[in-house]
């Protein structure tokens, strides 16, 4: 972008066309996706890229795409670029890494028009977020709203460490796939548990971000993502549970990890709520008492 059009978007808090573009463009693919894995866990060896087994893995990363659409979504629709800004962190990580392991395991996928729209799409999703990024970077004044709810610091620096403990099973789960095969909560292959890193590794990218925004308005879309996301997880385990070898500490554990992160991220979202409707009621009375 021209060095002039990236001084005129700056501290304005506005999304770029282009940029609304780009959710236009991903968000059919993230409504498919997440329909096929999550609605037809029978079809997906023919539906989809690649066969997931169990379909537990398969459903949990179409919760993830759930999470996806809303937060998309929020790119289109919002009216402030700081609303959706500490979103593209954590997308450019995950597509990233999905992209990496396609790569790894392209003998995994399946010959079909599903892979190659998977494949153009996480080929290209990392270079096309880096540029919305580059494009928007000044556009975010660094200013809390108008009526704006700070995230307390100890809360902040909590949620940080809970997004660090799933991000860092995730990463490490990518890089050495081989030593959760056999140990994990269900059956696992390479391409899976790595996918399944891929998914664990968003959170953590997301709360990392309170350490210099602990504005609540930053966080509200995203936090509504993966409440969407999370609940979808803990609904596919369910779901699957007769996949799931109970016997194994990982599968509870992992269990753990999403109920405390889902009590955490929807305790900030109903305390900030509550504050905010506050905050505008009283703004509501002032401005009945000046009138």
């Amino acid at each position: 972008m021209p060095a002039r059009e990236r001084v005129g978007i700056a501290g304005t808090d506005r999304v770029l066309l282009p940029v609304r573009w780009l959710a236009v463009v991903l968000l059919p693919f993230l409504l498919i996706a997440a329909g096929i894995l999550i609605l037809l866990p029978a079809r997906v060896a023919d539906l989809f890229a690649w066969p997931i087994e169990p379909p537990i893995t398969g459903m949990i990363l179409g919760a993830a795409y759930l999470g996806g659409i809303v937060y998309f979504a929020g790119v289109l629709f919002t009216a402030e670029w700081h609303r959706v800004r500490r979103g593209l962190l954590p997308v450019f990580v995950f597509s990233s890494l999905l992209g990496i392991a396609t790569a790894l395991h392209a003998d995994r996928f399946t010959p079909n028009l599903s892979f190659v729209v998977w494949s153009v799409l996480y080929a290209t999703t990392p270079f096309l977020i880096a540029a919305a990024a580059v494009a928007q970077r000044s556009a975010d004044p660094g200013t809390p709203a108008s009526r704006e709810t700070i995230i307390p610091a100890p809360v902040a620096w909590t949620l940080v460490v809970v997004g660090g403990i799933a991000t860092l099973t995730g990463l490490t789960m990518f890089v050495s796939p081989a030593a959760f095969i056999g140990v994990w909560g269900w059956d696992l292959t390479p391409l899976t548990a790595r996918t399944l890193g891929a998914i664990l590794s968003l959170t953590g990218f997301v709360n990392a971000s309170m350490i210099i925004d602990r504005r609540w308005t930053s966080f509200r879309i995203l936090y509504a993502a993966q409440l969407v996301s999370i609940a979808f997880v803990l609904t596919a385990i369910w779901v699957g549970r007769a996949d799931v070898q109970w016997e194994r500490p990982a599968a509870w554990g992992f269990v753990a990890l999403l109920v405390m992160a889902l009590g955490c991220y929807g305790g900030l979202a109903v305390w900030a709520e509550r504050r905010m409707r506050r905050a505008a009621r009283a703004g509501e009375r002032a401005v009945d008492r000046q009138a």
